[in-house]
């Protein structure tokens, strides 16, 4: 532990932390964003410049490490125009359509921007027609008039997913986010994981929804595990009228905040007007509805009569990957010492 000062508070933190890690521990909130705690610091917005006595410049508090003894402030003057300097500049040449963002109300630069008391009249925006918008994915879009080159969404791509599909290109005012030789999504190594989607601050990478809704528009939020696969990643099925519109990771959890293209947007099928709601019994030649009860009467009834004219190997069973591991013992202990069968495997097998 070392002994450091910030905004006149003496405080003991671990050596070796950020400034950023720092101030969070005493509860001094800094804005960031391009800072991920699940990335290596990168310091390229600039938003969290706080000053250090004996710096010259200001220092990124994301990739600024603590030093004993180190006198810290988090609210000077200079510091605060400084930011609302970085927040003009940034909406300067950013598309000002917060009416009618999908984002709105969950966007970084948005709430910043009524923090440090950035005026819309700042803006010298003008629309970038060529280029603007790649639709070539099937579930997210890119605006690039609305991003601000944080590069959170690369990073993420790079030392997380490991897939590498996007980077900048060219430079200064002409340096955005591309795909290689700028053939856009569909041509490029994207995965359509949808984790670039989940970091990004502003509305520069957005889900494509059916029906538009705002941040403040959910009903809850509700914990609950990936169906997909056998991992068990986390996440948060966003609700609005009783309906899922969005599936958010859970960071703190196996997947550490990242998910599939399945886990992301393959969750339409919740609500689909075809999907089975009751199970169904053939009678007569046609399948009707029935109580789960009546079901169990003639799947056991079945399985009692198959046994008894054939055999317990007359049985086989096939486990799903998409089940827990907890299921899939259950259902090779329940063909192995019910049934009497050795005849059970496995998809992943495949």
């Amino acid at each position: 532990m070392i002994n450091i000062r910030i905004n006149d508070l003496d405080v003991q933190v671990k050596e070796g932390i950020t400034i950023l890690a720092a101030c969070r521990e005493v509860g001094i909130t800094i804005p960031t964003f391009c800072h991920d705690d699940r990335l290596e610091p990168h310091g390229s917005c600039r938003i969290c410049v706080v000053e250090v006595e004996k710096s010259k410049k200001l220092v990124a508090a994301c990739t600024g490490i603590v030093r004993d003894g180190m006198v810290i402030r988090t609210n000077t003057e200079k510091i605060m125009s400084t930011r609302k300097e970085i927040l003009e500049l940034m909406w300067a040449v950013h598309d000002n359509d917060c009416l009618g963002c999908h984002k709105a109300g969950d966007c970084k630069l948005q709430d910043y921007c009524f923090e440090y008391g950035v005026e819309a009249s700042t803006s010298e925006y003008k629309t970038n027609i060529n280029g603007r918008y790649d639709e070539s994915n099937e579930f997210y879009t890119i605006d690039r008039d609305k991003c601000i080159q944080c590069g959170k969404c690369i990073r993420v791509c790079h030392e997380l997913q490991g897939t590498d599909a996007i980077g900048f290109m060219n430079r200064s005012n002409e340096m955005k986010v591309a795909h290689p030789f700028e053939l856009g999504m569909a041509y490029s190594a994207c995965v359509s994981c949808g984790n670039c989607v989940n970091v990004c601050p502003t509305g520069a990478l957005l889900e494509k929804k059916r029906k538009p809704f705002r941040t403040w528009d959910i009903d809850k939020k509700v914990r609950t595990t990936c169906i997909y696969c056998g991992v068990g990643c986390q996440m948060d099925l966003v609700v609005k009228d009783n309906k899922v519109v969005r599936i958010d990771p859970v960071i703190e959890a196996v997947n550490k905040g990242l998910l599939c293209v399945k886990g992301k947007f393959v969750y339409r099928f919740i609500d689909h007007p075809n999907r089975l709601t009751k199970p169904l019994i053939r009678k007569n030649g046609t399948l009707v509805e029935s109580t789960w009860d009546e079901a169990f009467d003639v799947i056991t009834d079945k399985i009692n009569d198959i046994k008894e004219k054939y055999g317990s190997d007359a049985f086989a069973g096939f486990s799903s990957a998409k089940c827990t591991t907890e299921d899939n013992y259950i259902i090779q202990k329940f063909f192995r010492a019910v049934l009497g069968t050795n005849n059970i495997d496995h998809c992943a097998r495949l």
